[in-house]
């Protein structure tokens, strides 16, 4: 697994071995990084269910300012630590803990970031009946919306096989799919 682009492109970055990460693959992180744009640049970042950093890594290499990254195990965020080395002068800070108890304390403290971007562990398949995966229950979180600026874009992984309702405020404006992942590109809707 690589930085994709920006600065520090080509750059292997460490993954903790074994299934309890599922890291974005390559080509589906190119793929969002370039529906994004400009938008990353001079971004402030925050990355949910970071896993090994690779999304806030690759914001950084692409010009972001700074990226806060949440993950819950501390095995994993020593890997972001690690891995941050990859890219110097980098403005990334990592929080060990639940995603949902940060979202609260974030909002609590009236953070805002430009990017969200979330590819959490996929749910199961849910056929007639409402999803209860990590990627529905942060489009549920009542918290997520106050920590999107202005004009943010919320960025959203989870599998095909997982059926998500978009509720309000989201708006879906972009939809990206590659192999069994399926990218959202959500704002605030009016």
């Amino acid at each position: 697994m690589r930085i994709t682009g920006g600065h520090a492109a080509r750059r292997i970055l460490k993954v903790p071995k074994g299934l309890a990460v599922r890291p974005t693959p390559d080509l589906v992180k190119q793929a969002v990084f370039n529906s994004l744009g400009p938008r990353v640049v001079g971004a402030r970042v925050l990355e949910l269910f970071a896993g090994s950093g690779a999304l806030s890594l690759d914001c950084l290499s692409r010009g972001a300012s700074s990226a806060l990254c949440i993950e819950k195990s501390h095995k994993h965020a020593a890997f972001i630590q690690q891995n941050a080395g990859s890219i110097p002068n980098a403005s990334l800070q990592v929080r060990t803990q639940d995603v949902f108890t940060a979202l609260s304390q974030l909002a609590s403290n009236g953070e805002q970031f430009n990017l969200i971007l979330a590819d959490p562990p996929y749910g199961e398949k849910n056929v007639n009946r409402r999803s209860e995966s990590f990627a529905q229950r942060l489009l549920d979180d009542p918290n997520l919306p106050k920590l999107l600026a202005p004009g943010g874009r919320f960025i959203l992984g989870h599998t095909k096989r997982d059926t998500l309702d978009i509720v309000p405020p989201w708006c879906e404006v972009k939809q990206l799919k590659h192999g069994d992942s399926v990218m959202r590109f959500l704002e605030l809707g009016g």
